[in-house]
């Protein structure tokens, strides 16, 4: 059966009713999700933060131990050479292992000033390491205090805008396809979600403009959808505001 336009504009201002509700009650919550949700991609961040810098840290500490090792390889060799070069026959073989003596003692020297520079940024990176540990403590903490919050707004609200989502969803089940659609474009560009405005003081409840009288005599009449000519909200008059509003 067709629904006459008093009908439909019934049908949306509750329609409206019941997402301003639902509006409100996510406006209790307010920014806490997008708090929490930017809080679990720092927490995040740092964790990834802080991994690359301890395989950093336990690289650098194995390519100190290589480091050493190397020492311990060189000086055994020259231990081996000044051994031999209490041995030699001539010039020649004095030379070479006289040689092989200055170039391991270099490796040492080398491998000592790797040390050093080894030793210099796992104390920067350490320092850094540790810092990234106790602000991801921190933002952990934060994390749990307004997740708690979220919860227990969550849980005192829940049930109630899961009912009105209940409401809405039938609600929306009675209106046509093309006012629900025109109905969901104005909501979702208005800034405080009203589609649906009543007439306040002779103006645009939405967006405050001054509707002329004539204008205001044709929304009572019902005989029309009428929307206003600043904002493309769709007008009702206060008399159907006060008709079978939903609770």
């Amino acid at each position: 059966m067709e629904q006459t336009v008093e009908q439909k504009l019934k049908a949306l201002y509750e329609l409206q009713t019941l997402h301003t509700k639902i509006d409100k009650i996510r406006q209790i919550r307010g920014e806490l999700p997008m708090e929490v949700a930017d809080l679990e991609d720092e927490v995040a961040g740092l964790d990834t933060r802080i991994q690359k810098f301890k395989a950093e840290l336990d690289e650098t500490e194995d390519a100190i131990v290589t480091r050493k090792n190397m020492i311990k390889e060189s000086q055994a060799l020259i231990k081996k050479y000044d051994t031999q070069l209490k041995e030699v026959k001539n010039n020649r073989e004095y030379d070479a292992l006289t040689k092989e003596v200055e170039i391991q003692s270099l490796e040492i020297q080398v491998c000592e000033k790797k040390i050093r520079e080894y030793g210099f940024d796992i104390s920067s990176k350490t320092e850094v390491y540790e810092k990234a540990l106790a602000d991801q403590e921190s933002r952990k903490k934060d994390l749990e205090i307004k997740r708690g919050e979220l919860q227990t707004i969550t849980s005192e609200t829940e049930k109630d805008e899961q009912v009105l989502n209940k409401k809405a969803e039938k609600a929306e089940s009675g209106i046509e396809e093309r006012l629900l659609i025109a109905y969901r474009r104005l909501r979702g560009n208005a800034n405080n979600g009203l589609a649906v405005v009543t007439i306040d003081r002779d103006s645009c409840s939405g967006c405050f403009n001054q509707i002329p009288p004539q204008r205001q005599l044709d929304i009572r009449q019902r005989k029309k959808i009428i929307v206003c000519e600043h904002c493309g909200r769709i007008l009702v008059d206060e008399a159907l505001t006060l008709e079978n509003v939903p609770a």
